[in-house]
């Protein structure tokens, strides 16, 4: 959500933001606000003129009942009445024309960084720079699922049974790997500074309005029936939400936080699930990074979070590349984000795996999250980025580190956690 003060002084670099958005749909809103906003303002203007009067005239009550001038004090009296049900209108109509405001303002984008590729969508996003060789074997690479379940790892055909398509059993040496990397990637991020978390996997909805758009909302997130409680599609949500309403000393920024969870998602969209293997599904695990940092040090740490990503990737042996997020691919609430694509040799082509992302001070705003430094409070700005996401993580894995005859080898840092094993056999 962006400061009302953009729209007060510069409405203009406002709209000129939707239209890089290609959301012109949304022109009008801002127009709408700001004729909001100035009836507000002149309500409040009244409001506080009233509030005086009626302050300059009460105290002009006991002298008049002193010098027994009943009638001009009752007069007096009759007028504070009247404002103060003038007062009591005008609160009123205050908080319904504030509602108004804060729902358009959630739904007006925030500004994006100048250095935002302009696009309509993903097809229109840039590589930035590749890391590692792409490299395509001599022989062929099957399915990922295929792979999986040649040494026993996967069987989505009873999970059908259990919970439905987009769903599956990890089993065997396809669970241990995927616990392998998840303890590889929260150790990874311990040891660059960030304070290990577990976090709430349901958040209530005032949470979800803050770290979301409306949209994104409805097209992700889980509501528990009778409840104001949502499964959480990123352990993001969670992080965020534990600051809401709170005042950081300026002393203890920047908070680096590493997230483990689970991951529920509806998958709603063009995409769909996948029936096969497990690229796209309705459950997952990730590990993730939060900072909550000063302004100015938002792009440095956006930069740095990125760069974490692709390290952990290159020491599974996995290439990568990174792409810029055009301004059409954005969420609403994003300031500057990028795409980290592992390499798929079946495929030949390079798949997301991993999100980075500044917010600015969008969260923050609607969540109500300052710091307080020796020159008062301001907003914190807010980011995250994936460390590592269970299912598609694992599919690169298989993908970049299987050998002609079969077997995977587990890159060196994981082998610690697979009880040293070196290479996973298949057991058909």
């Amino acid at each position: 959500m962006i400061d009302i003060n953009l729209i007060r002084t510069n409405k203009e670099l406002v709209k000129e933001n939707i239209k890089k958005k290609f959301q012109d749909d949304k022109l009008p809103l801002v127009d709408e606000v700001e004729a909001l906003d100035k009836e507000v303002r002149a309500l409040k203007q009244e409001g506080d003129t009233l509030r005086a009067s009626r302050n300059t005239l009460s105290s002009q009550i006991g002298a008049l009942m002193k010098e027994k001038r009943l009638e001009e004090a009752n007069a007096i009296k009759e007028q504070v009445r009247k404002n103060n049900e003038r007062v009591a209108e005008i609160e009123k109509e205050e908080e319904i024309l504030q509602e108004k405001i804060k729902k358009i303002m959630m739904t007006i984008p925030n500004i994006i960084d100048k250095t935002v590729p302009i696009g309509k969508d993903d097809s229109e996003n840039v590589e930035i720079q590749k890391y590692g060789d792409p490299i395509v074997p001599a022989f062929e690479i099957p399915y990922h699922s295929d792979i999986l379940e040649s040494f026993c790892g996967l069987d989505k055909e009873s999970a059908g049974r259990t919970s439905g398509n987009g769903f599956y059993y990890l089993m065997g040496d396809g669970a241990r790997l995927v616990s392998a990397m998840l303890s590889y990637a929260r150790d990874f991020m311990i040891d660059k500074g960030f304070t290990y978390c577990l976090p709430p996997f349901m958040i209530r909805g005032d949470v979800v309005n803050g770290v979301m758009s409306f949209a994104e909302m409805d097209a992700m997130m889980y509501k528990i029936e009778g409840e104001d409680l949502y499964l959480i599609g990123t352990s993001e949500h969670s992080m965020i939400g534990k600051f809401k309403g709170q005042i950081v000393p300026e002393k203890q920024l920047p908070l680096c936080l590493t997230s483990y969870s689970p991951c529920f998602r509806k998958e709603v969209g063009a995409h769909g699930i996948e029936e096969r293997g497990i690229y796209r599904v309705h459950q997952f695990e990730k590990q993730e990074m939060v900072v909550l940092c000063k302004p100015e040090e938002s792009m440095q740490w956006y930069n740095k979070m990125w760069s974490y990503s692709v390290e952990l990737f290159r020491s599974l042996n996995i290439p990568v590349r990174t792409l810029e997020c055009c301004s059409g691919d954005l969420a609403d609430l994003k300031v500057k984000s990028c795409d980290l694509e592992a390499w798929s040799p079946r495929q030949k082509k390079y798949f997301e795996v991993c999100s980075c992302s500044t917010l600015g001070d969008a969260q923050a705003r609607r969540l109500g999250i300052r710091a307080k430094g020796e020159n008062g409070t301001y907003y914190l700005h807010t980011l995250n980025n994936t460390v590592l996401a269970s299912t598609r993580a694992l599919i690169a894995l298989l993908e970049n580190n299987l050998q002609a005859d079969g077997s995977v080898i587990v890159p060196k840092p994981l082998q610690m956690y697979m009880g040293g094993k070196e290479r996973i056999v298949p057991c058909k």
